[in-house]
């Protein structure tokens, strides 16, 4: 397996760490020539099998230079424990002599055990110490064993060495983390966030090493030869790599209850979800003896499809992970270690969710169904994400026994705080890995009905398309069909959707969600309540309003109304309408027909509108007027021009008109100028009364209008409003994207 040291790591030792060695090798030379030249003594005091899997590389790399080291071994805590496994055992199969066994659990697995077995390890430690009396102790992580070590040997004036300071998890493990590094003297910092979690807690910089997690030495030297036997032995000979599943959970301590009920909604997941699995007994927190009676009452134990161990040797136990499907749980290990193999993880709950992670982490903080945790192992097993490096590069162990050899005993042993700026912790929030919020969006269209999965950023995820029906059952109908088929496709795309947001024509009553009177264009369309079948079906809360309103809604949300206090959008697509945005808030008007913009008058002689009045500007400027201006010259055939052909079985409309206009038609250029000057006068008028500071053009018709606009605006307007900027919209669909706005704003104002 090949390392690349990764930039942080190749600059560890530079800088205050490089000048500190320097430093005391200098002072180590000048003892040695005074013939005080003693071995360091180390004591390394482990507690469980989690904290050997760290210590255990340095442990050997201590033994392996005898000339500079002496080690003690102290063995307390779960090690000594028959239900824990014994693992005291490994310790010895490793080769290690254990100077001291201490029992120090009291059982009983809840708050107040764990209390009375730091008081019974406060009581045998002092004797152990005094007999030992060493140089250095070194102490790993945050358990509750290792904060009585680390008081004991402050007490007792003995230097203390803390392995994996200034991480952050998220339980009451963080408090005991950070008390152990106001006690210890040196610190063995795995990650640069951690280095500087510890610098901005006023610890000295130059006895912080940034060295990397020692296991990742183990981990990435690991050889991958014989792991199927390894697979077999835990797990049964018809198992593959890839398809099976480790899971380790422990009791969260601040809120045992529903981390028990978790454990029981993963266990459900799992049984449900049908593959091999092996399961590791919960640490010895409080709380762990009623988790293992939830695996007892499900009978885990003789599950065909599970196996549950006490404990796997380190080495087997890297294998197994490193080969698996998903890794379940909310062991530290899945996300520190796992991530060395790229192997997919679920973390739940939030017992480590402050912890920096590679992206092959999803966690699950709310897991509470078992349908969400379901759906994680749907999404991650089998996955293959790249390997990570995040706590190390593998050589942890050398730069730790440098950083050891370089104490000076003869430095006093009082701790100096430093008191640096508090630096800004920009910490990773990969709490939307989860789920991305979005918005189910529905546009109803003259021709087409349209339904979009819209994010929160304004993606659409995905989109579907089809006819608008001409009857109103079959159109609520297919609304109801489509939006049903979105939402479960938004689960299967990550997506959390918070509500509908429909976008129709016609006049809208956003207040009830009822479409009052629609256009000529949609059908069976008036008096229709369109909130309450929605929200009956899909139980989520419905927005509906019209077309013109929600292209504002969009420019203000994602396009460029974004900011702006007062500006209109104009649509020019089949029909013209519009939308008001006045004081950041969009305008309805007392009968909900604010922005009408499309029946603005502009000639008291024009043509005939659909609206029954004429003169219009969807008299002249729409698509519809366009297509009938279109028609009338190819009756005369006054329409095609060379390089033009419109198909006998193809109906002409405005695009016709476009095209003979760009190959030179004369007649088809004066119509579109014609409609240019309406829809210009039309915006005259709108600066005139409203004053907007910007006018936006939107629809498939805009780009052909825009600079027939501001001449018109240049030759009408008045001086004070000449300089209202008019733009062509950048938003791709409008409508859908208005139509999203009104769940995502309101869902953000929750938020707030």
């Amino acid at each position: 397996m090949e390392i690349n040291v990764y930039p942080q790591w190749k600059l560890c030792l530079q800088g205050p760490h490089e000048f500190y060695f320097k430093n005391l090798s200098q002072k180590r030379r000048a003892m040695e020539k005074n013939g005080d030249n003693r071995k360091l003594r180390v004591c390394v005091a482990t507690c469980n099998r989690a904290d050997y899997s760290k210590l255990a590389p340095i442990m050997f790399g201590i033994k392996m230079e005898p000339e500079f080291f002496e080690l003690d071994v102290v063995v307390l805590g779960s090690h000594l424990i028959d239900d824990y496994g014994n693992t005291y055992r490994m310790i010895e199969q490793d080769d290690f002599d254990i100077n001291t066994r201490l029992h120090t659990i009291v059982r009983g697995e809840d708050e107040a055990a764990m209390v009375e077995s730091v008081g019974l390890a406060l009581v045998k430690l002092p004797d152990v110490l005094n007999r030992l009396k060493p140089d250095i102790m070194i102490v790993h992580g945050d358990r509750f064993d290792a904060l009585a070590l680390a008081t004991s040997a402050a007490l007792m004036n003995i230097r203390i060495l803390h392995i994996e300071g200034g991480e952050v998890s998220g339980t009451i493990d963080d408090s005991i983390r950070h008390a152990i590094t106001k006690l210890a003297h040196y610190h063995v910092c795995c990650t640069r966030s951690a280095e500087q979690h510890l610098i901005s807690m006023c610890e000295d910089h130059d006895r912080i090493l940034l060295a990397g997690c020692p296991s990742y030495d183990k981990l990435l030297s690991a050889k991958n030869k014989d792991y199927m036997s390894i697979i077999r032995m835990w797990l049964g000979d018809d198992v593959k790599s890839k398809d099976y599943i480790v899971a380790l959970q422990h009791p969260v301590t601040t809120d045992i209850k529903h981390s028990i009920k978790m454990f029981e909604l993963t266990l459900d997941a799992l049984i449900s979800f049908n593959k091999r699995t092996l399961v590791l007994f919960p640490n010895i927190d409080a709380g762990s003896k009623e988790m293992v009676r939830v695996m007892r009452k499900k009978g885990i134990e003789h599950h065909p499809n599970f196996r549950a161990v006490k404990h796997v040797p380190f080495d087997q136990f890297i294998q197994l992970v490193a080969h698996a499907g998903c890794m379940i749980g909310n062991s530290s290990c899945g996300v520190r270690e796992v991530g060395a193999f790229g192997t997919p993880v679920i973390n739940l709950g939030t017992r480590q969710i402050g912890r920096e992670t590679g992206e092959n982490v999803l966690h699950v903080r709310d897991a509470d169904t078992q349908d969400k945790i379901l759906q994680a192992l749907h999404l991650q097993f089998g996955k293959q994400y790249p390997c990570s490096k995040i706590y190390g590069d593998g050589n942890a162990v050398p730069r730790i026994l440098k950083f050891l050899k370089s104490i000076d005993l003869q430095e006093p042993l009082q701790k100096k705080f430093c008191f640096p700026p508090v630096k800004e912790n920009i910490s990773q929030d990969i709490d939307h890995i989860l789920e991305t919020l979005s918005a189910l969006a529905v546009d109803l269209g003259g021709t087409n009905l349209r339904v979009a999965i819209v994010s929160m950023k304004g993606e659409i995820v995905k989109k579907y398309t089809q006819f608008n029906p001409k009857t109103y059952e079959e159109r609520i109908n297919l609304i109801l069909q489509m939006c049903v088929e979105a939402a479960a496709e938004a689960v299967k795309l990550n997506c959390r959707i918070l509500g509908v947001g429909i976008s129709t024509g016609g006049r809208v009553n956003p207040r009830e969600g009822v479409v009052l009177h629609s256009t000529k264009l949609i059908q069976e369309w008036n008096s229709v309540d369109l909130r309450t079948p929605l929200s009956d079906t899909l139980h989520l809360p419905v927005w509906v309003d019209n077309d013109g309103n929600c292209a504002a809604l969009a420019e203000r949300k994602f396009g460029q109304g974004k900011g702006l206090e007062n500006f209109v959008t104009l649509i020019t697509g089949t029909g013209i309408g519009g939308g008001i945005i006045h004081q950041h808030e969009l305008i309805h008007g007392s009968s909900f027909c604010a922005a009408e913009l499309g029946h603005l008058v502009v000639s008291l002689d024009g043509p005939d509108c659909s609206c029954g009045s004429h003169g219009c500007i969807e008299a002249y400027a729409s698509g519809m007027a366009l297509q009938r201006e279109a028609k009338k010259l190819h009756d005369e055939d006054l329409l095609l021009v060379e390089g033009m052909s419109v198909p006998k079985d193809e109906a002409v409309s405005a695009v016709h008109l476009i095209q003979a206009a760009k190959l030179g038609n004369v007649k088809a250029q004066s119509i579109l100028r014609t409609a240019g000057t309406a829809l210009g006068l039309g915006v005259v008028n709108i600066l005139h009364t409203i004053n907007p500071s910007l006018v936006i053009l939107s629809g498939v018709l805009a780009s052909h209008y825009i600079h027939i606009v501001k001449d018109v605006i240049r030759q009408q307007a008045l001086s004070s409003v000449q300089d209202v900027d008019v733009v062509v919209s950048d938003l791709v669909d409008p409508a859908l994207l208005g139509a999203a706005s009104m769940v995502l704003d309101y869902t953000t104002r929750r938020i707030c």
